[in-house]
């Protein structure tokens, strides 16, 4: 029997519900405790989901001998606080993307992680999905040839409240830390960090990004243009083409369970289905690192989080968004 791994869930938002309820899909996940700031807040999501012990302080939770990996679940501008406690502690972390607000703080939670010896992973999931996983397979094996081009979007309307955590710039708000993270990570994942990066952007009146177009330049001379909006319900969809074909990723094309290789006018599907909202494979991923001992995934390695960081540093550079954290 294999024992299992005990988590403790670090703020009681819907990304946290949402984690804790695909984290049933793994047999040897246990949600253990749960911690937030208020004491009600960690009882009541106790209460939801059977979870043995609520912690009103993130400290409690980053100290409870009963848990092995915390995830944090915080809105982005407490990401770098809330991470950095539980390394300290000796937890082990999967914390949600953008690892941080910006590079200058992923660098020094990774520094952390080293000095502890405790895992840290940034909670990329879509770099996790098996669909996302064979198409870079497919893509370096030059099952398109060389890439030339790749367009990705990710577009929604947001709530017209400037309090809200997509608005609000103490939050570390906007499109692009939390829609522009997923297209800026695809164009790497598959191309690597740019030579080159141009960006233009619509501010809101809170002075973050709603709108913001971005084209990564390659010394191999193939390009990525990109975009994000807060204001608009876009296609969410994505292309990567090469001299041999192209690959057509659907709507929600950071999570998909298929995509369609085509050699000129024929195309053919890839699918790969999965259970639940597909949160579990970053769990599983979680889950065979630190059986294995590792401090750091090969599946999201810090390498990979610090380049797209440096690149949504130098796109808010030329947009003129700053946060407060920053």
């Amino acid at each position: 029997m294999t024992t299992p791994i005990r988590w403790g869930i670090l703020a009681t938002g819907g990304i946290a519900r949402r984690f804790v309820e695909d984290l049933s899909l793994l047999p040897d996940a246990v949600v253990a405790a749960v911690g937030s700031r208020s004491s009600g807040s960690a009882e009541r999501f106790a209460a939801d989901y059977g979870i043995p012990r609520a912690h009103g302080s993130w400290q409690a939770l980053a100290e409870d001998p009963e848990v092995d990996v915390v995830y944090v679940a915080t809105p982005h501008s407490a990401h770098h606080a809330a991470a950095l406690a539980c390394l300290d502690a000796g937890k082990a972390v999967l914390c949600e993307k953008p690892l941080t607000v910006d590079a200058a703080q992923a660098r020094s939670l990774i520094d952390a992680a080293r000095d502890s010896g405790a895992f840290l992973m940034e909670a990329m999931w879509m770099r996790c999905f098996p669909a996302i996983r064979r198409l870079r397979e497919d893509v370096a094996g030059g099952g398109i040839g060389r890439v030339t081009t790749l367009h990705a979007d990710f577009g929604l309307v947001a709530p017209d409240d400037p309090g809200h955590r997509l608005r609000s710039p103490a939050l570390a708000g906007g499109a692009l830390l939390d829609l522009g993270i997923y297209v800026v990570t695809l164009a790497q994942l598959l191309l690597g960090p740019p030579a080159r990066v141009t960006a233009r952007a619509t501010l809101s009146a809170e002075g973050v990004d709603e709108n913001t177009s971005i084209i990564l330049g390659y010394g191999s001379g193939a390009l990525a243009t990109l975009t994000c909006s807060l204001v608009a319900d876009s296609h969410r969809t994505a292309v990567v083409a090469g001299t041999e074909g192209r690959i057509e990723l659907p709507r929600h094309f950071h999570k998909p369970k298929h995509y369609t290789v085509f050699k000129g006018e024929e195309g053919s599907v890839v699918r790969m289905p999965y259970e639940g909202l597909g949160f579990h494979f970053e769990a599983a991923e979680v889950h065979r690192c630190l059986r294995e001992g590792l401090v750091e995934s090969p599946l999201v390695p810090w390498a990979d989080t610090l380049a797209v960081m440096e690149t949504l540093d130098e796109v808010r550079r030329q947009i003129g968004v700053a946060y407060p954290e920053a």
